[in-house]
């Protein structure tokens, strides 16, 4: 558990760790440089399960040299993520443990809901059993799932060497496909067990520019690296996949008003060449003082909003 900042929720998280069903498990936070009272909280209860909860310090440094930091310290044979603003239901890890288990599988992951302010996609979701399907495509399309969604065999993190921390916002998705291209022998447990909560614009997720170019690069990096996992996929399947995805990123932030967003996409597209003549009236006013493209777009809104 990575914490950061994290003292309205940091006990909500370990308590939901400290209750599981499963109970033979070591919980180790990794605080990252907080300025508030996620220590002290964290020390606290570290002293109340000292057989349970480990807490090592770290100068900040982001969530992903603090979770590599964990995993050095980690003596379990199977390992799961779990911020410290999110949680599990109580049967999480035993369910997760039990199917991948009996499966003989690397790594199980199971549903999860986005709770709390600001929240996209509210509905409980159970993701497709990938292995069944094509995991490949799957994976390309959008990060199959949450960090704390999984749980996997520390061998398989080992051989992957944990996190990179080359691309900030997007290294949970960068950790699934490289773990993808060395194993695919993945189950999935069909019940939402895992509970992120959305509490604001400071979330990585909400500098949603940031996050798409990231991925893009992942995907290029995962395609380039592994050939022969998407030489089944066409020329044409893998631009949607891949260059495309930018351009409908984009428009999606475009129509939701989401303009700073909005204006970064459609002007790293225009630098990328990834666009046809039909996008030149949404790309090239992009291209100007962002200002002057609000002003371009509310008039635009006005126009058709009086016809």
């Amino acid at each position: 558990m990575a914490c950061y900042d994290a003292a309205a929720y940091v006990e909500e998280a370990i308590t939901s760790v400290l209750r599981q069903t499963w109970t033979h498990t070591e919980i180790i936070v990794v605080d990252d440089g907080s300025r508030d009272a996620s220590p002290e909280i964290v020390k606290r209860l570290a002293e109340m399960h000292p057989d349970r909860i480990r807490l090592k310090h770290l100068k900040h440094s982001g969530p992903y040299p603090a979770r590599n930091l964990g995993l050095r310290h980690a003596r379990g044979d199977f390992i799961a993520f779990l911020d410290a603003d999110d949680w599990w239901r109580e049967d999480c890890l035993e369910k997760l443990l039990a199917t991948l288990q009996d499966e003989a599988a690397d790594l199980s992951y199971c549903g999860w809901q986005n709770v709390g302010e600001h929240i996209l996609s509210p509905e409980p979701y159970v993701p497709p059993a990938y292995e069944k399907e094509d995991p490949a495509a799957a994976f390309l399309k959008s990060c199959p799932w949450p960090i704390h969604a999984a749980l996997i065999r520390r061998t398989v993190l080992d051989a992957v060497e944990g996190f990179s921390e080359r691309l900030f916002s997007s290294m949970d998705y960068d950790l699934w496909l490289r773990i993808l291209a060395h194993t695919a022998n993945m189950v999935r447990v069909p019940e939402v067990m895992a509970y992120y909560r959305w509490h604001g614009d400071g979330q990585i997720s909400a500098t949603r520019w940031k996050q798409v170019l990231d991925a893009l690069q992942i995907r290029r990096d995962f395609v380039a690296q592994h050939p022969d996992m998407v030489k089944h996929l066409s020329s044409e399947s893998l631009y949607t996949l891949i260059d495309g995805q930018l351009l409908n990123e984009a428009y999606r932030t475009y129509w939701s008003r989401d303009l700073v967003n909005a204006q970064k996409l459609f002007r790293e597209a225009f630098v990328q060449h990834v666009w046809h003549a039909r996008d030149l009236k949404y790309v090239l006013p992009a291209l100007l003082p962002p200002k002057i493209f609000r002003g371009l777009v509310s008039l635009a809104s006005n126009s058709r909003g009086s016809e």
